[in-house]
């Protein structure tokens, strides 16, 4: 039984109880299932898709589904199956995409979801699957965990061990800061609920020596989401990230720690309402064109930078 506070809060057990989870599967293999979430308004052609770190599971991104949703915005929380290395994963994505019937997305994603999210534009970019990105605490090059001669043995650990691995990252900001807290307990119990193969899968790809060719994603549309206190993710590798996309527009939290989109939820669902207001009004939008601002009238965005 969860014993988080989020897991028994009344606003995670109404998202359980309201959105379906679904599970898909594009690839041969029993473990190859991609379980997602799925909420907001079908018309919706270009949603948003989030992907979670390596820790997560697709429920953590519950707070942006409920936020967002709300406002007639289509969310679409993912899970990755067992896969192993970065082109397994993209071709995977883009079957599943191709199931869905979705030619263009959104991706919202945190650590290792952002470098997935990054690594699939690229994968795709001379037929481009990817419209924008928004990245949270994440990174551009993987030799930043120093792991890489490792990566390769992740297979044969045992769970346990690759799960005190991962939570050794879990530190917790310096101040009493229960958000912050009960972000991190919610996030243990999801890596508790994970198998030795999809942990093993994920650490695989995270650590690999692999890093983004930003010259193919010249032309996306990018919001980087970070937090300015203890996390996973250091200044220098933030600093590489700016270099990488120095047009990004920049959000920065003042705390948050490795999961704000949990811990900071609000801020965040602001950062990404504002990321996707560009392309309102277009074929990209990722919300209902018939929602109604609360002043009472529809919202009209300039469609030169959505293009």
């Amino acid at each position: 039984m969860p014993t988080s506070e989020i897991a028994k809060s009344q606003e995670y057990q109404s998202f359980r109880a309201s959105v379906s989870q679904h599970k898909v599967q594009v690839d041969d293999g029993s473990n190859k299932e991609w379980t997602l979430y799925d909420a907001g308004p079908r018309s919706v052609r270009c949603p948003l898709v989030c992907f979670p770190p390596a820790s997560g599971t697709a429920d953590i991104f519950f707070k942006q589904i409920l936020g967002l949703t709300a406002k007639g915005y289509r969310v679409i929380a993912m899970e990755y199956p067992v896969l192993w290395s970065l082109d397994d994963f993209c071709e995977s994505f883009r079957k599943l995409l191709d199931h869905m019937r979705l030619d263009k997305i959104h991706i919202f994603g945190a650590s290792l979801g952002g470098f997935l999210a990054q690594k699939f534009a690229e994968y795709t970019y001379s037929s481009p699957r990817v419209h924008s990105i928004i990245l949270c605490n994440s990174f551009v090059d993987t030799d930043c965990f120093q792991q890489s001669q490792s990566a390769t043995t992740y297979w044969v650990l045992p769970g346990f061990l690759l799960k005190k691995m991962v939570m050794g990252n879990f530190s917790s900001t310096t101040l009493p800061d229960a958000d912050i807290v009960n972000s991190i307990d919610f996030m243990v119990e999801r890596l508790d609920s994970l198998g030795q193969s999809e942990l093993a899968s994920r650490l695989t790809i995270n650590c690999a020596s692999s890093y983004v060719e930003p010259q193919k994603l010249k032309d996306l549309y990018v919001t980087l989401i970070d937090v300015f206190d203890n996390c996973a993710i250091s200044q220098n590798v933030r600093e590489e990230m700016y270099k990488c996309y120095p047009d990004a527009k920049r959000a920065h939290l003042k705390s948050g720690g490795n999961f704000p989109y949990l811990s900071r939820s609000d801020e965040v669902n602001l950062h990404i309402q504002i990321h996707l207001r560009v392309f309102l009004n277009t074929k990209y939008s990722a919300r209902d064109p018939t929602i109604i601002e609360d002043d009472g009238t529809s919202y009209r965005a300039s469609a030169s930078s959505a293009t």
